[in-house]
């Protein structure tokens, strides 16, 4: 409580002020510093990985992938999840690599990624949010539709006729240093940051997250949110797969194969809840670089992409474990404290 001198009354904070040994108890906090222990291991293990360029090329690695997550982090918060992502990417970048084969130019192509991808997460949204089907049952049946959708039109074959202009798209830098990609993850994570987290919209989010029933009975219209909130991912998906697609070069069925499983791991090691109602989009951004990080200097190691995925599979149990464990922590002593009283 604080006191106004000048009216001469007494005013309640919306929230105590933190501490600076509060601030640096935040997950944030936290992961910033595995971020900085991931640069000296690195940065000691391969002398190529401080190289200002390596680094910048390293973003390509996960620019895509890190992209998909800010939406993620949104419908994860909301108590949802998407498991199709990648398969949204393969069959947005089959329908490109068709419109390609078909005379398309530069614009036309994009247009069709994202719009493929808008339509593939409305669809999510229409069965989760319109017909009240849960979500990870939906979007792993969609996960299997999506892509064996683009092994029956592609087959073994692959498309890599592309007009030269869409390249820039994966391919281009800004000020010849920073890769466009890159740039583009760091804007988008602005606006899904100030979204979030200073307006309407992403206090309804946390509502809707922390008790979707108290949330409805206040006025929200959660299946109004949870709809256009797989739309969302479902369009950042066809974004990526627009990246993608120019970055490679080619259409193939398997593109973006296993990704799901790297987006959701970026998310729940920002800090975001898979329970919902908990989260930061900072929180997602420093899980992104250390994620990104971590399988660079793997790269340059020469580790095998086994190991990588082993890596990635028990990062996501560990992240998931943290919380829980945590949480019966402080049961067991709030219990084992009352029971002295």
């Amino acid at each position: 409580m604080s006191t106004n001198a000048s009216e001469g009354r007494a005013a309640v904070r919306d929230r105590a002020a933190e501490s600076p040994w509060s601030l640096l108890r935040r997950w944030e906090a936290i992961l910033l510093v595995f971020l900085g222990i991931v640069f000296v291991i690195n940065s000691n293990a391969t002398p190529y990985f401080l190289n200002i360029y390596n680094l910048a090329d390293s973003t390509f690695n996960f620019s895509e992938k890190a992209i998909i997550a800010l939406p993620m982090a949104l419908v994860i918060i909301a108590r949802d999840i998407d498991i199709s992502v990648a398969s949204i990417i393969a069959l947005s970048s089959m329908l490109m690599g068709l419109a390609a084969e078909a005379g398309l130019g530069v614009p036309g192509l994009v247009v069709v990624g994202l719009a493929t991808g808008a339509t593939a997460g409305a669809f999510n949204g229409f069965l989760i949010a319109g017909l009240g089907l849960p979500a990870i049952v939906v979007t792993i049946g969609t996960f299997t539709l999506f892509r064996g959708i683009a092994f029956v039109a592609l087959g073994d074959g692959a498309v890599t006729q592309y007009p030269a202009g869409l390249a820039y798209f994966g391919q281009g830098y800004i000020g010849g240093l920073i890769p466009f990609e890159f740039v583009l993850f760091l804007v988008l994570a602005v606006i899904f940051g100030v979204v979030l987290h200073m307006t309407v919209i992403g206090r309804r989010i946390y509502a809707i997250g922390n008790n979707p029933v108290a949330a409805r009975f206040t006025g929200i219209r959660v299946d109004r949110y949870r709809f256009v909130l797989f739309c969302l991912t479902g369009l950042m998906s066809g974004l990526a797969a627009v990246l993608l697609t120019s970055r490679i070069g080619s259409t193939r069925p398997n593109i973006a194969l296993g990704w799901e499983l790297e987006i959701i791991t970026m998310v729940v090691l920002g800090g975001v809840s898979i329970l919902g109602g908990i989260g930061t989009i900072l929180g997602v951004v420093i899980a992104v670089l250390l994620v990104g990080m971590v399988t660079f200097g793997f790269g340059l190691l020469n580790v095998p992409g086994i190991i990588m995925t082993v890596f990635i599979g028990s990062l996501l149990i560990v992240t998931i474990s943290i919380p829980v464990v945590i949480q019966a922590v402080r049961v067991r002593a709030a219990a084992r404290a009352s029971s002295r009283r």
